[in-house]
This record gives C-alpha cells, sequence and structure tokens, in this order.
C-alpha cells in the first residue's frame, strides 16, 4: 500500500536524503560538540587566569600599602633626623658664639644645618674683621687729634642774663651751702 505517486526510487531518495541529512546533522553536532569542548577549555583556561590575575591583585594592594606604611615612616624618620639636624645646628651655634664673644649674635642667623651655621659664622668672622680694621685705621689715622679720656671740665652757669633779684637769692643760697 503505497500512497500514490510515491514509487520505490522515490522513497529510496528520500531515504537517501534523509540519511544525508542525519549525517550532516551528525557532522554539524560533532562540530558543535568540539566548539563547544573548546569553548569549555577556553573558559576554564580564562577562568584560572581570571584566578591568578585575582591574586596578582591582591598581591599587588597588599605591596603597595606594605610600600605606603613603609614610605610613611620613612617620612617620619626623615622628619626627625631634619628636627635632630635642626637642633644639632643651634647647640653648635651657640658654642662657636660662646667661643668668640666678639661676634654679636645677631650676625649668625640660626640654620638648618652645621655647614650652614659655618658659613653663616665665616661671615660674621670676615664683618667683624672688616670693622676691625675700619677701627684700627681710624685710631692711627686720628692720633694727633686724640680726645682726652673722661668728661670735660664743669664752668661756672652764665647768669648775666638773669634778672636781679634771682641773682640775689643764687648768691644768698650759695652762701647757705658753702
Amino acid at each position: 500500500m503505497m500512497g500514490q505517486g510515491s514509487g520505490p526510487g522515490e522513497t529510496e531518495e528520500q531515504l537517501t536524503d534523509a540519511l544525508a541529512q542525519i549525517e550532516s546533522l551528525q557532522s554539524a553536532a560533532a562540530d558543535a560538540e568540539a566548539r563547544a569542548a573548546t569553548a569549555a577549555g577556553e573558559v576554564a583556561a580564562l577562568k584560572e587566569e581570571h584566578d591568578e590575575t585575582r591574586t596578582q591583585l591582591t598581591e599587588a594592594v597588599a605591596a603597595g600599602e606594605s610600600a605606603a606604611t613603609e614610605a610613611a615612616q620613612s617620612r617620619s624618620d626623615l622628619e626627625g633626623a631634619r628636627e635632630q639636624a635642626r637642633e644639632a645646628a643651634a647647640r653648635y651655634r651657640d658654642v662657636r658664639l660662646a667661643a668668640h664673644p666678639d661676634i654679636p649674635h645677631d650676625l649668625v642667623p640660626e640654620g638648618e644645618t652645621v655647614e650652614d651655621v659655618d658659613r653663616e659664622f665665616e661671615a660674621a668672622l670676615k664683618v667683624v674683621g672688616q670693622v676691625r680694621e675700619r677701627v684700627e685705621e681710624e685710631q692711627s689715622g686720628k692720633r694727633g687729634a686724640r680726645v682726652p679720656a673722661g668728661s670735660p671740665a664743669r664752668r661756672q652757669p652764665d647768669l648775666s642774663a638773669l634778672p636781679a633779684s634771682e641773682k640775689i637769692r643764687l648768691g644768698l643760697q650759695q652762701l647757705s651751702e658753702g
């Protein structure tokens, strides 16, 4: 009981077509399975790479935090060292000025370092030396015109401009004192 218009050749042809389609579908399914397996492998590799990257990021963040802590400690240590250097320079300045009392303290400002104090101290020594030389030159040039030490002799005040009554009062006062 075959249907009309469908002969044995047509059924074989349909069967052949169906087999070809099945083979094609099986091939497509195999390709899809292969692509799926490749994709699954890539996904697994990407997941592993992601996990490694996350681990590296965690380590980098920890290293950054450690570096920030070390930097803060270094800044603190540096500021402490600077403060000690300033204190040492101030003590050094005081010692040098005590050893040279002829140098005014204003000529040697406080410095940040011992080298700053040395530089300012040397400049002050030059200034004091120059002033000393000028004073000695002035003194040696004026030896003939020296002014005697002490205050000048006192003179009696000029009473000629006073009225007669005032002159009498002053005279009586001098008599009672002397």
